[in-house]
């Protein structure tokens, strides 16, 4: 068998990074996505030979198509595409401006789209492949102060599924994994400046504990992999139940 090869945006850090070892330690040749070239390059040495750094700002739409063009001609074929990238700016609606919202979007839908798209030509050409996106529990329920996240998140979603019928006719899946709360830096910023929210995460949690970023690499494997050859424009929730929880 050809060597598989991956690419995982915001790769160098979180959810990002434990999906990228994971991939990684399975043989699949992982290039991972980051603006910072100091903490891509660090993480794939912490990774091993199997991570190649990409330095690149998801921002710049217009240069997506190259960069995928010259990893696929580098590599020959692109089978996974991961578009885990993502920011938030957690604010009050009405505090959040028009340029607020447009930013998140931007970067968590947008860039997603275009990625996608690029590399369903690659994969169209190769017979082939698994795109899988990152989602959020802000599209399974209500959550305050993140409108824009959740709005880039819940149309990751839609997409999804979107793709995944126009797509399958290729031989291309493309799945979606909405993590809970998941114990990383950026969560624990979160929760632990906001105790009630905090408190409110565990109470609705089944399982009563955090997921660990390793969860979210398995789930990515196992979709991409395979095993999971019948599965496609499924959202599947990694989240100890929190979306279930009463």
């Amino acid at each position: 068998m050809n060597k598989k090869t991956a690419i995982v945006t915001g790769g160098n850090s979180g959810l990002g990074y434990a999906t990228a070892k994971k991939l990684c330690d399975n043989g699949i040749t992982t290039y991972i996505i980051g603006r910072t070239k100091e903490r891509t390059e660090n993480a794939c040495k912490e990774i091993g030979e199997n991570a190649k750094p990409l330095i690149f700002d998801l921002a710049n739409l217009d240069k997506i198509p190259e960069m995928i063009a010259t990893v696929a001609k580098k590599e020959g074929s692109i089978d996974i595409l991961v578009n885990n990238a993502g920011i938030n700016k957690k604010k009050e609606l009405i505090a959040v401006s028009d340029e607020d919202f447009q930013e998140v979007m931007h970067i968590n839908l947008s860039s997603a789209f275009a990625m996608s798209r690029e590399v369903a030509k690659v994969m169209k050409e190769n017979n082939g492949g698994s795109i899988i996106n990152i989602s959020s529990m802000a599209a399974q329920y209500g959550l305050p102060k993140v409108v824009a996240y959740s709005a880039s998140k819940t149309a990751i979603e839609g997409m999804t599924r979107a793709m995944a019928v126009e797509l399958a006719q290729y031989g291309i899946r493309v799945n979606c994994i909405a993590p809970g709360f998941i114990k990383t830096k950026m969560t624990a910023k979160a929760l632990n400046s906001d105790p009630a929210r905090k408190e409110k995460v565990f109470s609705r949690t089944p399982m009563g504990k955090m997921g660990e970023p390793e969860d979210i690499g398995a789930a990515v494997h196992f979709l991409a992999s395979d095993e999971a050859k019948f599965i496609t424009g499924v959202v599947l929730p990694v989240d100890g139940g929190n979306c279930i929880g009463f």
